[in-house]
């Protein structure tokens, strides 16, 4: 039988109709999200419902911090923005420490939500609190579903902001009662992201910058690369023999055995990358400012006659510090692919520059000898050890302390994104960025070096690990203290140790009991044994494995 325009069956008169619960995950499918990580709860329960038959793998965490982290982790991981849900009040407040870290970093994230039914506002209901109270300072935009039929548009509009100007944090509240209301199930497309991209005033002030200099250097940084821009950059700085630094806590932009690769700026920087933000003549910062860490405190690089420019989508500039010579908007993907047509010939002097500068970073990076020594278990011997079986394409992932200086010195990121951390300085971000990174790319090396103190804010996510089939290595270095805060007591009250000494479980034994594979190590001598024992149960076992290292205090990697 033949369909007429008014036949009710007819396709073009029916509308399917979904929850808006149901609409939501159907919208973060069309956004390409892969993973969502979640802590339930009965606030957005048709949310879970929506991602039951989806194609959206739905990780289960054990806190909304490590939830939270983990979403984080995979912004920095992917062109997609990480997606984390979270329940209200409680759940909420538990999720902030990864909005921070999103903001502070420049990470593109979408933290969902539940929240209250619509009826209850304003009346002090179980968990009840207000987000754009809470989260209007610490994220990009704040948005709650008040009306049902727009909730393809309001995932949209958060997915987009998420990524547009600078990435970071978007928070989208769900009252339980909305998101459970049937609506029209068309989707709202996804919004395209500006790009920016070098004028041809842009390309002549940076040329002509270029060859007025005799000690360029670039600096890459942030979380806005692919692996094909990166890989660009590297290719014109070594074709052009000019030098590339790292922002704190991103290496691998430019791979760490480049010849144009000079080593980290950040935080208890050796002192030949304190030296050369001074002595360049020309500073180039690529998808990152210098701000407070790079400048240590506002305090190099402040000399206003100094010639720094400054690619990045953000024209605000937030963050900066010192002089801004030229401000280049485009991320840096599309700054590469106008970079490499300029026409400009290498100078000599650039080639002596760079040799410099690298032959002290190959020195700097060198692992001592992989042969134990008496005594207790170093951290030098783990490295050495570690790094000389690694695949080109291994990852690490870290989160604050003292600890993470170990990878920074020694660890072979050869490529964006190949070191995953917290450049705001959070702990517990180790083991949960690990499990998104091996979630992410299970065939990869994923490695994890954890402070004793970071390890037990996030530990209990290893379960989270063993649940989904995540197969991190977890490198704990056991000092018994808060190893940063105890340097920062030393100076400025000596001989007064207060509030930074710990008393740690073992550690092995905690990963044996989530499920994976646990080695304690004592003595230095234990060392290529247990590593080698760790990767086995990884590769063979496909189980996570920690390696707990008990060493000396007040020991640094440099």
């Amino acid at each position: 039988m033949t369909q007429t325009a008014a036949d009710p069956a007819s396709p073009a008169q029916t509308t399917a109709r979904k929850s808006a619960g149901h609409v939501i995950v159907d919208t973060l499918v069309a956004h390409g999200v892969e993973r969502t990580y979640v802590v339930p709860g009965e606030s957005y329960l048709d949310v879970l419902d929506g991602l039951h038959r989806s194609p959206i793998q739905t990780v289960v965490c054990r806190h909304e911090g490590g939830a939270a982290y983990m979403a984080e982790a995979d912004g920095k991981m992917n062109s997609v923005p990480g997606v984390a849900m979270v329940t209200r009040g409680p759940g909420a407040a538990n999720a902030h420490v990864g909005l921070h870290t999103s903001w502070q970093d420049s990470t593109p994230m979408v933290l969902f939500v539940g929240l209250i039914p619509f009826e209850h506002r304003d009346r002090e209901a179980f968990q009840e609190f207000d987000p754009h109270a809470w989260f209007d300072s610490g994220a990009k935009r704040v948005m709650v579903l008040d009306h049902a039929e727009r909730a393809s548009e309001i995932v949209a509009e958060a997915m987009f902001a998420a990524s547009s100007g600078r990435p970071g944090p978007v928070v989208v509240g769900l009252p339980e009662d909305i998101i459970t209301r049937e609506i029209d199930a068309t989707l709202h497309p996804p919004i395209p992201v500006a790009h920016g991209g070098m004028t041809v005033n842009d390309w002549k002030a940076l040329r002509d910058a270029l060859m007025g200099a005799e000690k360029p250097l670039f600096v890459t940084g942030g979380n806005d690369w692919t692996p094909a821009g990166a890989q660009g950059l590297t290719t014109w700085l070594e074709e052009h023999h000019l030098p590339a630094a790292a922002e704190w806590r991103t290496e691998g932009t430019v791979p760490f055995d480049s010849p144009s690769y000079v080593g980290p700026i950040g935080y208890g920087r050796p002192q030949p990358t304190f030296d050369m933000l001074e002595e360049t003549d020309l500073l180039v910062f690529v998808g990152t400012v210098p701000g407070d860490v790079v400048t240590n405190g506002f305090l190099v690089r402040q000399d206003w006659n100094k010639k720094n420019f400054l690619v990045t989508i953000d024209p605000s500039l937030r963050g900066r510090s010192g002089p801004v010579s030229y401000q280049i908007v485009a991320r840096p993907d599309v700054f590469v692919r106008d970079l490499v047509r300029i026409d400009l010939p290498a100078k000599h002097a650039w080639k002596e520059w760079t040799g410099r500068l690298r032959a002290q970073q190959v020195e700097f990076s060198t692992p001592a000898s992989r042969e134990p020594a008496e005594g207790p278990a170093r951290m030098d011997t783990l490295m050495a050890n570690l790094v000389a079986g690694l695949p080109t394409d291994a990852m690490v992932t870290f989160g604050a302390g003292e600890h993470t200086n170990w990878a920074h010195r020694y660890f072979p990121t050869q490529g964006y994104a190949s070191m995953i951390s917290a450049r705001n300085g959070s702990m517990g971000y180790s083991v949960p960025s690990a499990v998104a990174a091996s979630l992410r790319f299970p065939g990869r090396r994923v490695v994890t070096i954890a402070g004793d103190g970071e390890f037990l804010m996030n530990g209990q996510e290893l379960a989270t690990a063993a649940q989904y089939g995540a197969t991190p290595l977890v490198i704990v270095m056991d000092n018994q203290e808060y190893g940063t805060i105890r340097t920062h007591q030393e100076r400025d009250y000596p001989d007064r140790v207060s509030g930074t000494q710990l008393k740690n479980p073992d550690f092995a034994l905690m990963a044996e009991a989530f499920g994976g594979f646990g080695v304690r190590v004592e003595s230095d001598a234990e060392i290529p044994g247990a590593l080698e024992a760790a990767l086995r149960a990884i590769d063979e076992d496909r189980k996570f494995a920690l390696v707990h290292l008990i060493v000396e205090q007040r020991v640094k990697a440099y």
